[in-house]
């Protein structure tokens, strides 16, 4: 099978490594994607083990749906579906689900391309099951369609609930930064195993949670369940095992810590009762405190999502917030921030040694990193 992982835009190269570690064949990168060969094996593992995939799909095939002379728009979408082998995953009684986008492309109304993904994929079932309906009463199947450029891809999710749901973040605050995101962040800034890591703006604790269960290589899907589960195609023993082998890889001896900040007591108390759900709450120390406050500590590295103008505070204030980041923070010690604010580093003071273009949902942000020349 080919098998294709989404992630955000810039974390393409962390979420490569993370395929290759797990042996995967034929890896290729795109934009917001990484795809390889793969079996059921692959399928379960990388459910249970990436940080920065968004989800684990089957690619089922890729078209044209360039309007044609003498057809409707909508025929080479319908013509393609038909196409697909949806009856080596889909069985007769399977609830076939359809979702997807669309973008610059003549076929730009979604809810309609959804029905047609769904009339073709119906009929398609049919002439294989050689059946005139389809109670769908079974286990949910979801097709996936993205159409790009006049382009279509269709995929079969086998996660269900997104990936960067990990179960143990019940609650957040106003804005909190995605797990997915936040992993790929603390790869790129280096941590690992000993760090010791100080996030002053820590929110409902995603850096710090994420850093712990990295450094103790605890996977992030261990806990949950995927829609893939309830295929009759994948044995069971196949998902105890990766969750076994993930199991064999955690290192409980790490030497990680990580120390948080918040200036709201609200903010403090989350992060504790989140790192208590994921299980480290000793590799974790949180206080109430202001960055004007912040007191650097030899050996410590600081990751850091602040308050942005545009969600909770306003520009000024926020800019406010990036010089007093630049007076308190050593030259000397590694630091990284995301900003959507393209005046960051004036503000802050210092060119970043580097700077990488991101995005938190929408919105485009940048990476600033510095460490010691």
């Amino acid at each position: 099978m080919r098998i294709c992982c989404p992630c955000h835009f810039g974390l393409e190269s962390v979420l490569k490594f993370e395929l290759v570690r797990l042996s995967a064949p034929n890896i290729t990168a795109a934009d917001g994607r990484v795809s390889c060969d793969g079996d059921w094996d692959l399928v379960a593992a990388a459910n249970i083990q990436l940080t920065a995939a968004e989800r684990v799909l089957i690619e089922l095939g890729t078209f044209s749906v360039k309007a044609q002379r003498g057809k409707t728009a909508f025929d080479p979408l319908f013509e393609g579906v038909m196409q697909a082998p949806l009856e080596e995953f889909i069985g007769k009684d399977d609830a076939v689900i359809v979702k997807g986008s669309s973008l610059n492309s003549v076929l730009h109304s979604v809810p309609a391309c959804q029905a047609i993904v769904k009339k073709a994929a119906v009929k398609r079932l049919m002439q294989a099951y050689r059946v005139n309906t389809l109670p769908e009463t079974g286990t949910k199947k979801t097709i996936q369609f993205q159409i790009r450029n006049d382009s279509c891809t269709l995929y079969l999710d086998t996660t269900g609930i997104p990936l960067y749901k990990r179960g143990w973040r019940q609650n957040a605050n106003a804005a909190p930064i995605r797990e997915t995101l936040a992993a790929g962040i603390l790869d790129l800034s280096h941590v690992r195993a000993d760090t010791q890591l100080c996030d002053p703006f820590c929110g409902s604790g995603t850096f710090l949670i994420e850093a712990a269960r990295r450094a103790m290589r605890i996977a992030p899907g261990l806990h949950r369940r995927y829609d893939a589960e309830r295929w009759e195609q994948i044995p069971r023993k196949t998902w105890m095992q990766a969750r076994e082998a993930a199991t064999a890889l955690i290192q409980k001896d790490a030497a990680f810590h990580g120390f948080g900040f918040d200036s709201d007591p609200e903010a403090v108390k989350l992060t504790m009762e989140n790192a208590k759900k994921a299980g480290v709450a000793d590799r974790i120390t949180v206080q109430q405190r202001d960055i004007a406050d912040f007191e650097p500590v030899a050996g410590q590295s600081v990751v850091c999502n602040p308050p942005y103008g545009e969600r909770m505070l306003d520009v000024e204030s926020a800019r406010a917030l990036y010089r007093t980041m630049g007076k308190v923070f050593p030259a000397d010690m590694p630091v990284s921030v995301i900003s959507p604010d393209a005046e960051f580093e004036a503000e802050f003071g210092r060119k970043a040694r580097k700077r990488r273009k991101l995005y938190n949902g929408m919105m485009q942000c940048n990476l600033y990193q510095y460490w010691e020349s």
